[in-house]
Formats: structure tokens, C-alpha cells, sequence
């Protein structure tokens, strides 16, 4: 399957909601990593993510990736995802959020899937009081920092680095 086939799959199923197809294009224990839910770790996860979280808080789910770039271990893609919230206090409000994804391949299976995101448009979009934007930012950035401190042991520790 080329890089469009795996990102038309992949975004038809988390519209449809159709976990064990979204879960079918990772390796067994492949990664989606989400920017509002975190990380989610092997088949089985990543399966019940949909039903559990996307669509329990969110309908009317419309995903598309766009300038699509890849080679053989990697793929990056311009999206714009939308949805109608079905969260209490936001009840169908209609979200559009712009990202990038990026995917890491083991042959044609994903083992990473992660995204950047605004965080704050979303939030914005649902009318989230000022003390749950808050919240949020300070996860994710202590999520940032946590990143930041892995990669300087993994740099330092197997490629002598020096920060």
C-alpha cells in the first residue's frame, strides 16, 4: 500500500469509527500518539481509542490530509480535521483544527503516528473556561518537556551529544 492508500485508510477510519482497520495499519505494538488524548501503545489500544475517546466526545467527523511527503521510514501530511462536540458544556459545537501528522513506518505497517496542533484553537472553538485551558497547556507542556528530556538522554547516552 503506497502512502495516500495508508492515509486515505487511516482517515476514513477514525470518520467511520472503525477501530480494528485504523488499528490493522500499525505494527502490534505501533504508537498513535494524540495530541489531546496522548499516547495510545499496540493494536489493541489504538482499536478501542475510537469508540472510547474520539467518538464518545465527538460526532460528524471529517478528516483530510493534504501535501502529502514521504520516503521509505517516513511520512508527513498537512490535515485539517473537524468534528461536532458532544462533550456537556459544548454540546454541537463544530471544531476545525489545521495539523501535521507524521508518520514512522516499519515496512508498510505505521510504528509511530504523532501530530502538531494549536491546542488552543479547539479549545477555543468549544468554549473551555480559562482554568481547563490552563490545565491542558501545563499537560503539555509538561508532556514537552518530559519529550525533551528523552531525547537529551538518548542523544548523550548513544551519540555522545553534548548539552
Amino acid at each position: 500500500m503506497d502512502f495516500s492508500d495508508i492515509v486515505k485508510t487511516f482517515t476514513t477510519a477514525v470518520e467511520n469509527n472503525d477501530g480494528e482497520k485504523l488499528a490493522s495499519l500499525f505494527t502490534v505494538d505501533g504508537v498513535y500518539d494524540d495530541y489531546i488524548y496522548g499516547e495510545f501503545k499496540g493494536r489493541r489500544n489504538i482499536a478501542m481509542m475510537l469508540p472510547t475517546h474520539f467518538h464518545r466526545d465527538a460526532k460528524n467527523f471529517s478528516w483530510e490530509m493534504y501535501d502529502l511527503l514521504n520516503n521509505d521510514s517516513r511520512g508527513y501530511a498537512r490535515y485539517r480535521f473537524s468534528f461536532t462536540s458532544t462533550l456537556t458544556g459544548s454540546e454541537n459545537l463544530k471544531v476545525a483544527v489545521p495539523g501535521m501528522a507524521y508518520f514512522q513506518f516499519d515496512g508498510n505497517l505505521i510504528e509511530y503516528y504523532g501530530e502538531v496542533v494549536n491546542g488552543g484553537i479547539p479549545m477555543a472553538q468549544l468554549n473551555l473556561p480559562a482554568g481547563k485551558i490552563k490545565r491542558v497547556f501545563e499537560k503539555w507542556s509538561d508532556r514537552a518537556l518530559g519529550s525533551d528530556s528523552k531525547l537529551k538522554k538518548l542523544y548523550t547516552k548513544e551519540n555522545n551529544f553534548d548539552y
